[in-house]
C-alpha cells in the first residue's frame, strides 16, 4: 500500500478513535502506559502528534488536543499541491512516450516484422483510432456494406472528421447497396461535408484500410475477429494499386443524377447475373453483392420475372440461350 493511504487509514482508524479519546478526557497523561514504548496505541499517538493534533502543556505533564481546523491545512494543502505537480508530471511523461510510441509505429521493424496479426474487435478498432489519429497526407478505406453498425459509423465520423479538419485527403470505397443504408448516408453526409470523397462500386471486395501509403489493414483469416496489419512498402503499393483501379470504376456517392441511378441499377442486376452464372449459392450471393440474402431473392426473383421464367433452372437456360453473361456493361465500357 502506498505511504500516503497507509498513514490515512492509521489515521481514520486507530489514531481518530485515540484522539476522540483524548478530546472526552480533556487530555493525556504523558506516562500514559498504552502511548509508551511497546504500547498499544504508540503508533497511532505518533502519527498524532507527528500531524500536530496533540500538543504537551506548558506544564509538560498532559498531552492536549488540538482543533483540527487548524491542522488540516498544514496536511491537505501539500497533498493537493503534490498531486497537481504529479498529474502534470504525468501528462509530461505521456507525451514524451507519445513520440517514442509515434516513431515506433511508423518504424518497417516495429511489432515484429512487416505483417501483425491483431485479435479481437476493440483491439482492431483500438490500432485503426490510433493510426487515424497519425494520418499525416492520406487515408484509403474499402469497406464492404456489412459489419459497420450505427455505433461503429458515429465513432468513426468523429474520428476521421477529426483527421479531415487536420488536413488529410480522405477516400472511402462502398458497394452500391450502401446506397440504400440510411446510417451509411449519415457517415457519407459527415465526412463529405469535411472534404472526403465516397464512392460505390458493383463489385465485392474486403474491406480495406491504407494509412499514409506506409501501412495497411486487412482481414484475416478469421474475417470478423482477426486482422492483418501489413507495412512491407511492395504489398502495401501493390494494395493502392487494387484501390487505384475500383476507385476508377466507381460511381460519386453523393449523385441524385437519374442517369447514374439507372446506372448503378444496371450494374447491380449484371452482378446478381453474374452470381447465378458462376453458380454462388443465395448466401454467398448476397453477401458478394452486398444486401441480406432475403434482398438478393427479390433479385433473382426480379430477373424471373423479367425473363418471364418461373425457376432458376429455367432462368438460367434463358440466359445462356441468349448470351447473358452479366459483363455486357464491362464489355460496353471497354
Amino acid at each position: 500500500m502506498p505511504e500516503h493511504a497507509a498513514r490515512r487509514e492509521l489515521f481514520t482508524t486507530a489514531a481518530t478513535d485515540l484522539y476522540e479519546e483524548i478530546v472526552a478526557q480533556a487530555g493525556l497523561c504523558v506516562d500514559d502506559p498504552t502511548i509508551a514504548e511497546g504500547g498499544p496505541q504508540k503508533t497511532a499517538f505518533d502519527l498524532l502528534v507527528e500531524l500536530g493534533l496533540v500538543v504537551r502543556d506548558p506544564g509538560g505533564e498532559r498531552w492536549l488536543p488540538v482543533d483540527p481546523a487548524a491542522v488540516q491545512s498544514r496536511v491537505v494543502t501539500p497533498l493537493g499541491q503534490e498531486g497537481t505537480r504529479l498529474i502534470a508530471e504525468s501528462a509530461a511523461w505521456a507525451e514524451a512516450f507519445g513520440a517514442l510510441s509515434h516513431s515506433w509505429r511508423r518504424s518497417p521493424e516495429s511489432v515484429r516484422g512487416p505483417f501483425t496479426e491483431i485479435r479481437g474487435v476493440p483491439a482492431i478498432l483500438a490500432f485503426i483510432t490510433s493510426q487515424v489519429a497519425e494520418v499525416e497526407q492520406e487515408l484509403l478505406t474499402a469497406q464492404p456494406q456489412t459489419g459497420r453498425d450505427a455505433r461503429q459509423l458515429a465513432e468513426a465520423i468523429e474520428r476521421e472528421s477529426e483527421a479531415l479538419r487536420r488536413g488529410v485527403k480522405m477516400r472511402t470505397l462502398y458497394q452500391h447497396s450502401a446506397r440504400r443504408h440510411a446510417v451509411t448516408h449519415k457517415y457519407v453526409a459527415a465526412v463529405t461535408a469535411e472534404g472526403a470523397e465516397v464512392r460505390t462500386l458493383d463489385e465485392f471486395f474486403n474491406r480495406m484500410l491504407v494509412f499514409d501509403r506506409r501501412l495497411a489493414m486487412i482481414p484475416g483469416h478469421d474475417s470478423l475477429n482477426m486482422a492483418v496489419v501489413i507495412r512491407e512498402p511492395s504489398i502495401v503499393a501493390y494494395l493502392v494499386d487494387i484501390f487505384e483501379r475500383s476507385w476508377e470504376r466507381a460511381r460519386p456517392f453523393i449523385n441524385r443524377d437519374t442517369t447514374l441511378l439507372e446506372d448503378i441499377a444496371a450494374e447491380q442486376r449484371a452482378m446478381t447475373i453474374r452470381m447465378l452464372i458462376e453458380g454462388y449459392a443465395d448466401p454467398a450471393g448476397a453477401k458478394r453483392v452486398g444486401v441480406s440474402t432475403r434482398t438478393y431473392a427479390g433479385y433473382v426473383a426480379d430477373l424471373k420475372e423479367e425473363f418471364e421464367v418461373e425457376t432458376r433452372f429455367q432462368l438460367g437456360y434463358v440466359l445462356g440461350q441468349r448470351g447473358v453473361s452479366g459483363q455486357e456493361l464491362a464489355d460496353r465500357d471497354d
